[in-house]
Order: structure tokens, then sequence, then C-alpha cells
């Protein structure tokens, strides 16, 4: 039995009235074209058949607490990406992998306290980064050198801690004043005595007795390890020369004394 095939005109007039269904959109969400809502709806992780074209996406008030590995679907097209206040406290460092078009992302308001640099090296193209209102004490070394593409950075409202590790950020800063936004607010929170103070008050000086590079793990295992038998032998070496002091004062002593007997005995 032969096919029975439709007229090209008539295809063409059915597919005009009824086009092929599109991608459904998460039932956590709403979705417009380009754009999918998922905010406030409870989520713990991100949704997964989320359409391919989309470019803004917004997760926020939601109950995600970690970002695995390849968390988002392919989206090649992404330029938005809000997570803001949730409650994530891992972003693993292959979590954004598939993301490099996205132009701003909207960590703020969450638990993260600590980030590593490999986390924002696919995001080639981002310009936007909001960290504000985390629990952020410091940023690894490499994190600001994974940023250079940065147009706009926000941190404030995180409990810095400035000590030494704070150099690489202070200087990240300082190269890119005009970066960061609402630079007042970035203040210290400990020690104490440093509380509420301004990182960008910060001069070189303040910075005098820091390394400029961090000690390596091999560093720290010859430290611990040299270091209590230097301590030993140093101990055994003062007692060595301290007996030789002792008894060269005793040879000398008796010396004197088998020379002039008479001032021994008075003695």
């Amino acid at each position: 039995m032969g096919r029975c095939r439709l007229p090209g005109p008539v295809l063409a007039l059915l597919l005009l009235l009824c086009p092929p269904p599109s991608p459904a959109c998460p039932a956590a969400c709403r979705c417009l074209p380009g754009e999918a809502d998922c905010s406030e709806r409870g989520l713990r992780e991100v949704p997964w058949s989320l359409w391919a074209n989309t470019s803004s996406l917004w997760l926020g008030y939601n109950f995600i607490t970690v970002l695995g590995p390849r968390s988002f679907p392919p989206l090649p097209g992404l330029r938005l990406l809000s997570l803001v206040h949730n409650r994530l406290e891992l972003i693993h460092s292959r979590a954004l992998l598939g993301l490099g078009a996205l132009r701003e992302l909207d960590l703020s308001h969450n638990h993260l306290t600590v980030l590593t640099p490999e986390t924002f090296l696919p995001l080639s193209s981002l310009a936007k980064l909001n960290l504000g209102s985390n629990r952020l004490g410091e940023l690894e070394p490499g994190v600001p050198g994974a940023l250079p593409q940065l147009q706009a950075l926000l941190l404030q409202d995180n409990p810095w801690v400035c000590s030494c590790s704070i150099l690489p950020l202070w200087r990240w800063l300082s190269r890119n004043r005009d970066k960061v936004r609402e630079k007042s607010l970035l203040l210290c929170r400990i020690p104490e005595q440093l509380n509420q103070y301004p990182i960008m008050a910060f001069g070189d000086e303040s910075f005098r007795q820091c390394q400029d590079t961090l000690m390596s793990p091999e560093h720290y295992i010859s430290f611990f390890i040299i270091g209590p038998f230097s301590f030993i032998a140093s101990i055994f070496f003062c007692t060595f020369l301290g007996s030789l002091v002792v008894l060269w004062h005793s040879l000398r002593r008796e010396s004197h004394c088998w020379r002039r007997p008479r001032v021994c005995r008075v003695h």
C-alpha cells in the first residue's frame, strides 16, 4: 500500500497552524521565551528540563545548599543566573561547566565560606559577580586571578578576616578599584581590634610582616620534622658547651692551686 503524501502547500499550512511542541517548562518554573523563573518554589536542586535557549534563569529564594558537578543542563546561551537567597554552602569546582556565555552571576545572601579558582574558570564571559552577604572570611589567592575579565564585583557584608590571608584580595582590590562597588562597605570583622575597619584603608606597610607566598605542604612537613630535632640538638649543644666551660674552669683552678697551694687552702 502506498504512502499518503500531503501536498507541499497543505503541509506548510498545517505546520503553521500546529507548530511542533516546544520543550516542556519545568513544573516548578514559569517560562517565557528565553527566560525561566523558578524563584520561591522550595527547590533543593537545579531543574534539569530547562529550555536550551534559556538566557535568564532565576533560582532565588529556594533551599539549594550544594551545587555539585555539572549542576546545570547544557545552556549555551545563558547570560544571567541568579541564586540569591538560597542556602548555598558549597559550589563544586565543576558545577558551572557549560555556562561559558554567562555574563552575570548573583550568589548573594547565601552561606558560602570558601570558593575555589577552578569554579570560575569556565565563566570566560563573566562581567558581574555578586558575592555579598555570605560568610566569606577570605578569598583563595587564585580566585581574583580567575576573574580578569570582570567589570563589577560585589563583596559587601562578609565577615572578612583582616590578617595576612587577606593580602591577595587586598592586592586585587587595590588594582581594580573601579570594578569594586560600594568599597566603603568592605569591612573587617576579625580581629576584634579591627572590627568595622575598611579593608581599602590598609596600605602597603600593613602587610610588611606577611610573606609574599604561602608555604607549600612540603615546607610545613619539613618545618615540623626538622624543627623539634633542631630544638633538641640545640639543647644538647648548649649542655655540651656548658660542660666544657665548667671543665675548663675546673682545670684552670687545679693548675692555679698546684702553683699556689696556700691560696687554695685559704679559699
